[in-house]
């Protein structure tokens, strides 16, 4: 799992470092970020019972043609040893991109929204009749909505702190794949390539 996530993040990360370096050699007004940082995941392991997963999340985020539009791909992986008390781990890994919003662009400051849109693999223990089958996993398709804000420390690194709902689905105790509403936090260092600043002085 380790080797496919560091696989994952050379293959979102790249693509964007090349980006901002044209965008920097042409002279663009296109602002480009890439983030890396801590996210918890409040997670349903069963209708009744919920956990917190730990993990990184990973993305990438490239201006359009106003400082307040964006499009941003996210990659996320969090997880929980033994959960229910099984043998089990818990996990999230999610995959996704879309469109990012900045209502308010003050000083330091930034606000943001965004709708991402993707897959996502969960795994971990499925009660069933009372009892509980031990290493279930399901992928197929999830999004996420939710906002935060952001300060920028200095001309290349801000900090970014968010709350996202994130929906994705896993095995109910019939067995049947069904949605889950999670809720995510992320805590995140930012590094904006070049001299551009998305902010207006």
């Amino acid at each position: 799992m380790r080797t496919i996530i560091t696989g994952l993040l050379c293959f979102l990360l790249a693509p964007v470092c090349a980006s901002a370096q044209s965008a920097v050699t042409a002279g663009r007004a296109q602002s480009v970020d890439v983030s890396l940082g801590y996210s918890y995941i409040n997670h349903p392991v069963s209708p009744s019972n919920r956990i917190g997963l730990n993990g990184l999340d990973a993305n990438a985020t490239i201006g359009l043609f106003s400082p307040r539009l964006a499009i941003r791909a996210d990659l996320a992986y969090a997880q929980t040893a033994h959960a229910l008390g099984t043998p089990s781990n818990s996990s999230v890994l999610s995959y996704m991109a879309g469109p990012v919003f900045r209502p308010t662009i003050q000083g330091k400051f930034d606000t943001y929204v965004h709708a991402l849109f993707g897959g996502a693999r969960v795994s971990g223990p499925v009660p069933v009749n009372g009892g509980i089958l031990i290493g279930g996993y399901a992928s197929g398709f999830a999004w996420l909505v939710g906002g935060g804000v952001e300060y920028q420390v200095s001309k290349s690194i801000a900090l970014r702190s968010g709350l996202d709902y994130l929906r994705a689905g896993y095995f109910n105790p019939s067995l049947t794949v069904q949605g889950q509403n999670n809720l995510r936090a992320t805590v995140a260092v930012v590094y904006l390539f070049g001299t551009q600043r998305r902010r207006r002085r």
